[in-house]
């Protein structure tokens, strides 16, 4: 048997969720600092581009629970009960002053108990409870008061009641009465433990047709039943005193019998006890002008809570929170189906970040970025990189695969702009495969075509080291930093596997980290630049690889303030010692006497800095870089290129791109 139900939105054709932008997005918060867990959650509070995020959803949250408040009053029922109070007495009143048969003393005696009705619209309604109309219309008007109130003490326990039950009859309150009567029963029969399945079954095949919720159990029944009447109750919190006295009083005039507020005060206190946890205790604050009866009131009351429930499943502020804990049902009744939509795609971001690979726990727990998601945010910092060279020096995009044009014996698909030659064989064995398929097709298409790709001319040895001083935090230095060494790092790791990179980060001391460590390292606040100790660690990488040709990349906004003394403490200097510039000079003295391409990437405008960055450079027989921080990436990468071949081709200061243009390593 097929089962259809209604379709909750979104289009059915679009494509699986992209987790690119959020992975970029979470690279760089990790980068800041933040742990992959919450830079995860901070990027769905945020949303993508095209994607609404948990802040928006929750704000509209709150600007529709405002709304409510500020629309609606609790007065509703009141002021209907008043305007049929005062047309009964109208009508009354002119059929007493047409009436030329009835006897005087007669008439001024109703016209003064009529004159004389006390101002409490309750109080009048329960005076007028023994009065003899005269009029038809009054005495009608006077039994829809009777009627309403019935009707809209039964709507706050019962959604849609109000107008199921407008004309009811003698029979339908009968109804009404018996099924109270054994729903009460049943549940204190479920509070004493002795009831049965076939006991909620039998209620339901008789009185099914006043819970459309269609409830499978007597719990389920429970729980419909206690979200309503604690609504109800909160509702009558939310009243002023004057408001509740008056209803209560008006109460006992509920189809004309008291009997009607005996079996729901019943119902109610069953229902409290069963279900203690829901809210029976608030209240809200209504402050508009537009006024609602009891049951539109309890059902307000319940939206209320709905909203309330989302604010709290949006917010993930508790513990193990998951989008998976977002009502989507809730968010379209309250938002509207759109809403669910965001929020499921938000949902499926979430599982699809944690499990396509892109995140993992390491042995401590935690949650972090691994290899896959790394190489993927260095692919998007080297198209990055990629587009700031070929914007700044006006090139098309070229996609060459090395410098030399020595075959390396891979191939790939050509693309527009290739000039490397077709690997004949294997673009006729792709025709040949793609006409095993269809032999209609051409012998030969241009997605056949295979070019082979070229090897770089040499082999590099490349030390980079980046300051990590509190400078380059405190002056916003610190994310591009990071996003250099990965782009770096990942360049060298996809197209030039035969290099050899080091990292090194340099603050009170250095250390080589690995890209892992480097990308999720917090600020350090400690004072200290020790160029001497970076310095130390890339020599002796340089050694490491005698036959390959030795790149040293300082990236730095501080003179050296530390040193490495013989004993392996650091000693810590400001202005800087000499000793600690003496001590500085002499490894870079040994870095050129071991062949190394020297470039500085001077950070900041200080003079003094400048002065002995081109001073060391000049020592170093290298170049200085004065990039603007968001093009440090883009000027690293292309002094890297650029050691790799003839070095007359770059002047000081140059971010040539050695190949011509962006395509080969981008990849």
């Amino acid at each position: 048997m097929s089962r259809y139900r209604r379709y909750d939105g979104g289009d059915p054709l679009a494509p699986p969720v992209d987790i690119a932008e959020a992975l970029d997005a979470i690279g760089d918060d990790v980068m800041a600092g933040y742990s992959p867990e919450r830079a995860m959650q901070e990027f769905l509070r945020r949303g993508g581009r095209d994607q609404e995020g948990l802040d928006d959803l929750a704000r509209r949250v709150a600007e529709r629970r405002r709304e409510i408040l500020q629309r609606h009053n609790l007065d509703g029922t009141l002021q209907e009960v008043r305007e049929l109070l005062d047309q009964a007495v109208l009508e009354e009143r002119k059929q007493l002053a047409r009436d030329a048969m009835m006897d005087d003393g007669d008439r001024a005696f109703r016209e003064l108990r009529l004159d004389n009705l006390p101002d409490s619209t309750a109080a009048a309604v329960t005076e007028l409870s023994d009065y003899d109309w005269q009029s038809p219309e009054a005495a009608a008007a006077y039994e829809q008061i009777k009627d309403l109130l019935g009707r809209e003490l039964l709507d706050q326990r019962f959604a849609g009641m109000k107008q199921a039950l407008e004309g009811a009859t003698d029979e339908d309150r009968a109804a009404i009465q018996e099924m109270l009567a054994d729903l009460n029963d049943l549940l204190e029969k479920h509070a004493r433990g002795e009831d049965t399945p076939e006991d909620f079954q039998q209620f339901m095949d008789k009185h099914g047709d006043f819970f459309p919720e269609d409830p499978k159990s007597v719990e389920e029944l429970i729980d419909a039943m206690a979200q309503r009447a604690a609504a109800a109750q909160r509702m009558l919190n939310s009243m002023t005193p004057e408001q509740r006295a008056e209803l209560m009083e008006l109460s006992a005039q509920a189809f004309g019998s008291p009997q009607l507020m005996e079996q729901l005060a019943r119902m109610d206190a069953n229902l409290q006890g069963l279900r203690p946890g829901e809210d029976w205790g608030g209240s809200e604050r209504f402050q508009g002008d537009q006024g609602v009866g009891l049951g539109d009131g309890t059902g307000m009351l319940q939206d209320l809570a709905d909203l309330d429930a989302l604010a709290d499943q949006l917010s993930q502020s508790y513990g193990g929170a998951r989008l998976d804990d977002v009502d989507l049902d809730k968010l379209a009744r309250q938002l509207g189906d759109q809403a669910a939509v965001d929020a499921r795609r938000l949902q499926e971001l979430e599982k699809a970040l944690r499990q396509t690979g892109a995140m993992e726990r390491g042995f401590d727990g935690e949650l972090r970025l691994t290899p896959k998601a790394m190489r993927q945010l260095g692919k998007a910092l080297l198209r990055d990189v990629a587009q700031r060279l070929s914007g700044r020096q006006g090139q098309r995009e070229l996609r060459q695969a090395g410098a030399a044009g020595d075959l390396s014996g891979a191939t790939r698909q050509w693309a527009f702009g290739d000039t490397e030659p077709w690997d004949i064989p294997r673009t006729i064995l792709n025709g040949v495969q793609r006409r095993a398929g269809d032999p209609s097709g051409p012998r030969l298409s241009i997605e056949d075509v295979e070019v082979a790709e070229t090897e770089a001319r040499t082999q590099a040895c490349v030390a980079l080291c980046v300051d990590t001083s509190f400078s380059m935090a405190m002056d916003g230095r610190w994310v591009p930093m990071k996003r250099t060494a990965l782009a770096l790092h990942t360049l060298i790791g996809t197209r030039f596997r035969g290099d050899s990179l080091e990292l090194i980060g340099f603050g009170r001391h250095a250390e080589t980290m690995e890209i892992e460590h480097l990308t999720a390292l917090d600020a350090r606040w400690a004072k200290g630049t020790n160029l001497h100790h970076a310095l130390l660690l890339a020599n002796r990488h340089f050694r490491k690889h005698p036959n390959a040709q030795p790149v040293l990349l300082i990236v730095t906004d501080g003179e050296p303030t530390s040193h490495l003394e013989p004993d392996g403490e650091v000693f810590f200097s400001y202005p800087p010692h000499p000793m600690t510039i003496a001590l500085a000079v002499r490894e870079l003295d040994n870095a050129r006497r071991l062949g190394a391409q020297t470039t500085f990437f001077r950070l900041g405008d200080d003079p003094g800095l400048a002065r002995f960055i081109e001073s060391m450079a000049k020592r170093a027989e290298g170049t200085v870089i004065a990039p603007e921080t968001d093009d440090l990436g883009a000027a690293v990468v292309s002094s890297y290129l650029g050691s790799r071949g003839p070095r007359e081709r770059f002047g000081p200061g140059s971010y040539g791109d050695f190949f011509g243009g962006r395509g080969f390593w981008v990849g």
